[in-house]
């Protein structure tokens, strides 16, 4: 299914919405809590069960990008949309029929793999189109993307939470909450699908470079290089170190003044949660935007280096100062969000427009492991610091000092990153005879 070629006149600004209808959709992931507790108490599940559905989707997502980004490069922006929606508007079908039916494995089933599947080949469907769309500003680009699904629970949060309230939070509500996520979701996602073009050539505006200028690496050739795996550490590490603040965000804020004159009470806790979602939704355009100025090397020298600074003002004078404590996790998850919004870029610089959506998928792998890395690291040393009576902010610092070490681990990856060996680089005539063959394929 190749996507139509844009007309004469065709606006590259109506990509990012076609992009942004798809992640807004997906960035629902980030909203799974709110289901929870409702499923905790609907169908009897411990906090660990009900997580299940989110992990799995996570792990899918990143496999799901890894293995189906070389189909989503061949068959084009306009498939991959398609997978996506049919996948992840499956997943809540299914998993509404598993409450309907009270069989928990089919809400594993429907959200954490058929709709992991559909998270995945959706994460990274518009990547490519949007570099060559807009090889003048790659990281803006990008960014207006993958700023949708940062933001997809503060849509999905709130509305998820009215319907349950609407329906009821047994399991007859519960599903018909899925089912109205699912077709409504498969109704906007459609859009992305409708509206998404590819340029008509290699430079869709006369001004601009093209973006199949450079050098350029295949994927197969990409993974080889030591360039890949110094950005697969680096983002593995400002993932793990973003996440694992994200992901015991509303616990931790309250441990860290419990003990204080002005201890955080539940609500507050939760209005810190939404801040860091805006803070991340709002880094993956901010920061993303300001790597096209400074460029990809010295904005993940930000991320790291900075990041690595804040994390140690937490843990030294954290629970002394809330505004200070706020302030260092909301620049912590605006790095977060600029990490994943910048590498798409960052790869687009070192190996070329040619297989960058292919080389992204693999590249993710790096997401779904700090996604595993970084709330181990804090739940587990907090458990164990509990276990030996300590309490307050004395549970996270010995994590937070870990943290800093991998952020350090990331800078030094960063600073090794230098251009790709020829040795890897497509010939350019079999490079121009590809693009050639591809055009003439989308255009027929």
């Amino acid at each position: 299914m190749s996507p139509p070629v844009a007309p004469p006149g065709w606006s590259r600004w109506l990509v990012p919405p076609a992009a942004l209808s798809v992640h807004l959709s997906i960035g629902q992931a980030y909203a799974w809590s709110v289901f929870k507790p409702p499923l905790e108490s609907a169908l009897g599940l411990s906090g660990t069960q009900s997580a299940l559905p989110f992990q799995l989707g996570i792990v899918m997502l990143g496999l799901s990008a890894a293995f189906g980004g070389t189909l989503v490069e061949r068959n084009g922006p306009r498939w991959a949309m398609t997978v996506a929606l049919i996948c992840f508007s499956s997943g809540f079908l299914l998993s509404a029929l598993g409450a309907a039916t009270e069989q928990y494995w089919l809400i594993v089933l429907g959200y954490g793999f058929v709709g992991g599947i559909g998270l995945g080949i959706g994460y990274i469907s518009p990547v490519s189109t949007l570099i060559k769309w807009f090889p003048d500003r790659p990281g803006m680009a990008t960014g207006i993307a993958i700023m949708g699904f940062g933001g997809g629970a503060l849509i999905a949060s709130p509305w998820s939470a009215q319907m349950l309230e609407s329906f009821g939070s047994d399991s007859s509500g519960i599903a018909l909450a899925f089912l109205v996520h699912g077709l409504s979701y498969a109704v906007f996602m459609l859009l992305g699908v409708l509206l998404v073009r590819v340029p008509r050539s290699e430079k869709p505006v006369e001004s601009a470079p093209s973006a199949f200028d450079g050098p350029q690496v295949s994927a197969r050739n990409a993974v080889r290089t030591p360039q890949f795996w110094c950005l697969w550490i680096v983002l593995c590490m400002n993932v793990t170190a973003g996440i694992g603040i994200l992901e015991k965000a509303a616990p931790m804020i309250t441990d860290f003044f419990k003990e204080t004159s002005t201890p955080v009470s539940v609500s507050a806790a939760a209005g810190f949660v939404a801040l860091l979602s805006a803070a991340n939704m709002a880094g993956r355009i901010g920061w993303s935007s300001t790597s096209d100025l400074i460029g990809r090397k010295n904005i993940y020298r930000v991320y790291l280096g900075v990041g690595a600074v804040m994390y140690g003002l937490i843990a030294l004078f954290g629970d002394s100062s809330k505004p200070l404590f706020i302030l260092c996790a909301l620049v912590i998850l605006s790095f977060y969000g600029g990490g994943f919004a910048t590498i798409p870029a960052y790869l687009k610089d070192l190996f070329g427009a040619y297989q960058v959506g292919a080389i992204h998928g693999r590249l993710l792998t790096a997401w779904s492991t700090a996604g595993v890395l970084g709330p181990l690291i804090v739940n587990w040393i907090a458990d164990r610091q509990e276990e030996a009576g300590k309490s307050g902010s004395d549970l996270y610092s010995l994590s937070f000092m870990i943290m800093i070490g991998l952020l350090a681990v990331g800078f030094v990856a960063n600073e090794l990153v230098r251009p790709v060996s020829a040795r890897h680089h497509i010939p350019a005539p079999r490079e121009a005879a590809d693009v050639t063959a591809r055009q003439q394929s989308e255009s027929a």
